[in-house]
């Protein structure tokens, strides 16, 4: 079997040369990686969030190193669409096979200019996020709220053919509910899951160590919890399932795979072993060579 029949994977109508994807918020616009790896390889690039206007994102101090992770309060930093479209997404479309722009907002009427400005960009798809716990109001509470979720890729559905992938927050009491209820308004895939929330205290002080009070957890230490996501996202509803969340070695991405995840975004590891997505392929391949198997035909094969 051909490397590349072994590590092919389709998100709806689109294909990839492999499931392997960086998570948003890891990668910027690609160049900081220009040293280490070829974008090309990547089954797809997910960009760093999107928004309708340049935004300064949280005062620091907003990023505290953990346990086997990290937190992160970087509350959305970027210079908005405009910029983005000019002048990061050209270099961007000569470095990678697949672009998916993670969208984000503080209300639907920003999500709905910033997607209208990418329908004619060329991108690939839409990573619509509507989770990530360390902005203060938009995100949040889109991404708590089943019927707000629902409301907000209905709007969304109508003015794009782009593929839209619904990036879920965690941080909610029935995770499988709300993707029932995104897929029901027209979600094309689940991105399980964003950032769980956490903080962190300097005992000195006596005072949080992220200005933000509270940030985003990522990295290895979350990973028994994002798998936990993805087989509950992939039990509840039949589109694709995109994982996210503490990958740092081939068995975790498999176990994403078996849980039911079409592919797997890597994220806070990019920053401690930056060509990880290389190394993970490459692994992936022989894993699947030795096992005489395929990432299709891992992709929800748990045995119960």
């Amino acid at each position: 079997m051909r490397k590349s029949e072994m590590l092919e994977t389709k998100i709806g109508k689109l294909k990839f040369n492999n499931p392997v994807f960086t998570a948003s918020g890891t990668y910027g616009s690609g160049k900081e990686y220009d040293d280490f790896l070829s974008l090309k390889k990547l089954g797809a690039v997910v960009t760093k969030s999107v928004t309708l206007k340049p935004t300064r994102g949280n005062p620091p101090p907003r990023v505290v190193e953990t346990a086997s992770g990290m937190l992160n309060a970087i509350g959305l930093q970027n210079e908005g669409i405009g910029y983005f479209i000019e002048n990061l997404l050209p270099p961007l479309k000569k470095k990678a096979d697949k672009i998916i722009v993670n969208v984000a907002g503080k209300c639907e009427d920003d999500y709905i200019e910033v997607v209208k400005g990418l329908n004619k960009s060329g991108v690939d798809g839409l990573e619509i996020n509507i989770s990530c716990p360390n902005v203060k109001e938009g995100g949040m509470a889109f991404g708590v709220c089943g019927k707000s979720s629902a409301r907000l890729v209905e709007k969304l559905k109508k003015l794009t053919k782009l593929p839209l992938w619904i990036k879920l927050s965690p941080n909610v009491t029935d995770i499988a509910a709300i993707a029932r209820e995104v897929e029901a308004a027209g979600a094309d895939a689940i991105v399980a899951a964003n950032t769980f929330l956490g903080m962190a205290i300097d005992i000195e002080k006596r005072r949080p160590i992220l200005a933000n009070v509270t940030g985003g957890l990522s990295g290895p230490a979350i990973h028994p919890l994002s798998l936990r996501c993805v087989y509950q996202v992939a039990s509840a509803v039949k589109c694709p399932v995109i994982a996210s969340g503490g990958v740092s070695s081939i068995r975790e991405l498999i176990a994403f795979l078996l849980a039911g995840a079409s592919a797997v975004e890597v994220g806070m590891m990019n920053f401690t072993e930056p060509a990880i997505t290389i190394r993970l392929i490459e692994e992936l391949a022989q894993w699947c060579k030795e096992h005489k198997t395929k990432v299709s035909e891992l992709v929800g094969a748990l045995e119960k």
